[in-house]
């Protein structure tokens, strides 16, 4: 099969590799769609994030969705043929978290395009049966793929605990604040405030279900008509998240999702006088199945944040496609064109 590696900083190459096997409990899946997410740029760009180094040859993408083709022993489900979205990351699931059922903070977890382990820009990958996930026709398989950053967006709004009347503040319109918008109003958040600088996700974002927008380049978020009860920080910039805080109503909830520096400022007061709750936001966990069907009863378009596709040998393209256009949102890799 044809893969699409990383072998270095700024050096995507495709190349040939045997067609994986499924082992007991697994699948293997023909791969229609790869979203591309902001930390398979910073590989490509940087060669790392954080801790994790990329040492050797690396498969990038991990929001991929396509047909199960092949079947390990003891597999029940998805059958072949069937369209999944994968979930991908699994964990151990015999650790202390996973048992808590905080599968997500596993310390011995295995996901995709993290290296060492190789992602989904390839025409065939392997899965834990239970993380290819069953979709219906109705999702295409560019929206199957991108369940996964949308599952970021469910994740950050059940920590946020939103409901029905919630005000909810977006710091940050890329493809996690837009999906954080929708998947708000999917909860029952009736004003949903997006604030950003780049006035074309402004508009995406009030097309997507935001009731107001602010532009930072010019607007400040002191004065909002009132005050947000949760702030989903999408952008990871110190100075939206603090901003995003202060703007918080007493007792409010801030969801740390952006991954920004490793130090933040945190306005001390502003926390202790309000009561403020502060939480981070790391992936998500059993959030599939809200995910498909909120996408299915069309509560939620994922297509709408499509902006480019590209083939498999033109991956170097897809993850260089917010540098050349900057209204770019969600890039997607196609691996059988």
């Amino acid at each position: 099969m044809r893969v699409s590696v990383l072998r270095g900083v700024g050096d995507v190459a495709l190349v040939e590799r045997p067609e994986p096997e499924p082992g007991p409990g697994e699948v293997v899946v023909r791969v229609a769609s790869v979203g591309v997410c902001g930390s398979d740029v910073h590989y490509y760009e940087h060669g790392r994030i954080g801790q994790h180094v990329v040492e050797s040859p690396l498969v990038l993408g991990h929001e991929a969705a396509g047909e199960v083709t092949a079947v390990g022993a003891g597999v029940t489900s998805p059958a072949v043929g069937q369209r999944v979205s994968i979930e991908p990351g699994v964990p151990d699931l015999t650790c202390e978290q996973c048992l808590a059922g905080r599968y997500n903070l596993c310390p011995a977890m295995r996901f995709y395009a993290t290296p060492p382990i190789d992602g989904a820009f390839a025409e065939y990958v392997v899965v834990h049966a239970a993380f290819a996930h069953p979709v219906p026709d109705t999702v295409s398989d560019d929206a199957a793929a991108l369940l996964e950053p949308l599952s970021v967006g469910i994740w950050a709004c059940r920590k946020g605990r939103v409901s029905a009347g919630s005000r909810v503040l977006v710091t940050g319109a890329g493809p996690i604040g837009l999906v954080s918008v929708q998947a708000a109003r999917a909860f029952g958040a009736t004003d949903i405030v997006v604030s950003d600088v780049n006035p074309a996700r402004l508009e995406l974002a009030r097309e997507l279900g935001a009731t107001e927008v602010v532009d930072a380049r010019t607007t400040g978020l002191e004065d909002l008509p009132r005050a947000p009860g949760v702030l989903l920080e999408c952008s990871g910039h110190p100075a939206a998240t603090v901003a995003g805080i202060r703007a918080l109503a007493p007792a409010g909830r801030a969801v740390l999702v952006g991954m920004g520096g490793d130090e933040l400022q945190l306005p001390l007061s502003v926390v202790q006088d309000r009561e403020l709750e502060v939480t981070g936001v790391f992936r998500y966990a059993g959030t599939w199945p809200t995910a498909i069907d909120l996408v299915a009863a069309g509560r939620i378009d994922l297509d709408r944040l499509v902006t480019g596709s590209y083939a498999l040998a033109e991956a170097e393209d897809a993850l260089t496609a917010g540098r050349r256009d900057p209204q770019s949102v969600k890039v997607v890799v196609h691996p059988q064109t």
